[in-house]
């Protein structure tokens, strides 16, 4: 199936960098370029049985700013980096003229301000277009949940295959940037919520290390793990989302990283596991000095500390959040639940709130409890996994998740292949970029690399090696808008 919107084609997959450069050159302006993203979302994103779903609200000042970008660009008055340029964000994060729901319509009619990273997107002359859609809560709330879902929101579909998940929980983040509504984009991830969608829709993602782009106004779970991040079509234009978000530039980087494969740390995908071998062997044909080492995998004690962590967290960060919120509402999570019964044929009409529940019930982070497992958790992580892995080298690679599975609200995600180096980089705080690294069964899978904390522009740097090394290789463009898959 071709583009469902060729009027728009051209213009959807220009990417940041690119568009800056036509609108200095005087061929667009920011005003042509907004009009022309509104038109292509309203044709796909929210009506007919092929809508992504993966908006959650258009921004009502976009063309307006977009009018007073052209004028300061034909005086010469450029702002910052992205002036002039369309930014999605992620509905849990807050920013004037969006709703900042969460997916949820407990928060419905709740002011908002701007959180500080919309600050730093506004100061660098970007144009905030429109919040993305997610899994409500960012997918905290339920063990039935299905990813992409939300109550205000509905089901976000891949535009590669639309019965197929979109991920999880920046799930619109992700799609939009696949269907071309969009150059850029900002996800949050507490454990693979940039990552997954990254690399099931075909796009590049960064969690940074926890920490260096601002939460505060973001929709919290976990403080330990909580961390937004870009998105984008290449890692040219991630990088440079990346300097606006965290105000940081890359200096120092005096050398390549050293890079380590992760011999065991596999999806459990036979397709995904074999291409990630061609991808390794090719890698190494291009000339990347690649080790091979081992780290510990996954056992029940990990997950069920890392639950626990989050959990304990939720109730507190939450509480905390929901008390600052501009506006009257839900003040705790406690309140949340109570909205979320009462309101149960809308917030619970595919699945409940049990880890909403459990973790009101917690105690949260005060008891011995969470204590233990926080750190059992970061031992697991650091001592077992991340440090023995990377040695004396700096970057680890393996790949991200299998193929798209079939997006279900009946039974839930059906998740099942991921690796390891997602929920270790996740529970250590440590930073992840997921790159595409081409097609199996028709369907994109995503290369991750985990780097030290704060390593983020050496990471970066790694993948724009990688995706230039992998060009003839990767055949990711455009996603081809198929109503089904089969398998």
């Amino acid at each position: 199936m071709t583009d469902p919107h060729r009027a728009s084609h051209d213009l959807a997959y220009l990417g940041a960098r690119d568009l800056l450069r036509l609108l200095d050159d005087g061929v667009t302006t920011s005003r042509d370029v907004v009009e022309g993203l509104r038109a292509r979302i309203a044709a796909l994103d929210s009506s007919g049985d092929g809508a992504l779903h993966s908006i959650g609200a258009l921004s009502d000042d976009a063309l307006s700013v977009a009018h007073t970008r052209d004028e300061q660009r034909a005086r010469g008055e450029i702002v910052g980096p992205l002036h002039g340029v369309p930014v999605l964000i992620k509905d849990n994060i807050e920013a004037v003229g969006l709703p900042g729901l969460a997916g949820s319509t407990a928060l419905v009619g709740r002011p908002t301000n701007d959180a500080p990273l919309v600050t730093n997107l506004r100061e660098a002359g970007a144009i905030i277009l429109a919040s993305t859609n997610l899994s409500q809560w960012a997918n905290i709330r339920s063990p039935n949940s299905t990813s992409g879902y939300s109550a205000s929101g509905g089901l976000v579909g891949n535009p590669w295959a639309l019965d197929r998940s979109a991920g999880g929980s920046s799930s619109g983040s992700g799609a939009a940037l696949a269907a071309g509504l969009a150059p850029l984009a900002v996800g949050t991830e507490t454990d693979g919520s940039i990552t997954c969608p990254a690399s099931l829709n075909g796009v590049v993602g960064l969690k940074p290390t926890v920490g260096n782009v601002s939460r505060i106004g973001v929709v919290p779970i976990s403080p330990s793990q909580d961390s937004p991040g870009p998105m984008a079509r290449n890692v040219d234009d991630l990088a440079l989302l990346y300097r606006v978000l965290s105000s940081t530039s890359p200096v120092g980087l005096s050398s390549s990283p050293r890079l380590v494969e992760a011999a065991n740390w596999r999806t459990g995908h036979r397709g995904t596991d074999a291409h990630f071998d061609v991808v390794m062997a090719h890698l190494r044909h291009s000339g990347l000095v690649i080790a091979t080492r081992e780290g510990a995998l996954a056992d029940p004690q990990a997950y069920d500390d890392e639950l626990t962590v989050m959990l304990s967290e939720l109730v507190d960060a939450m509480d905390a959040y929901l008390a600052q919120r501009p506006g009257r509402g839900v003040a705790t999570l406690a309140d949340v639940v109570a909205f979320e019964d009462e309101h149960a044929q809308i917030e619970q009409r595919y699945f409940g709130h049990e880890f909403f529940t459990r973790a009101v019930a917690s105690g949260g982070c005060a008891t011995e409890v969470y204590r233990r497992a926080r750190e059992r958790n970061v031992h697991w992580a650091v001592a077992r996994c991340l440090a023995p892995v990377l040695a004396d080298d700096d970057i680890v690679m393996a790949p991200a998740y299998g193929p798209a599975w079939k997006s279900d609200l009946v039974n839930g995600d059906n998740a099942k292949y991921v690796s390891p180096s997602i929920m270790s980089a996740a529970v250590a705080g440590w930073p992840i970029v997921t790159l595409p690294m081409g097609l199996v069964e028709g369907l994109p899978v995503g290369l991750t690399l985990v780097g030290r904390p704060h390593s983020e522009w050496s990471l970066l740097d790694a993948a724009r090696h990688i995706e230039d090394a992998l060009h003839e290789l990767v055949t990711v463009t455009a996603p081809t808008w198929r109503s089904a898959v089969r398998g």
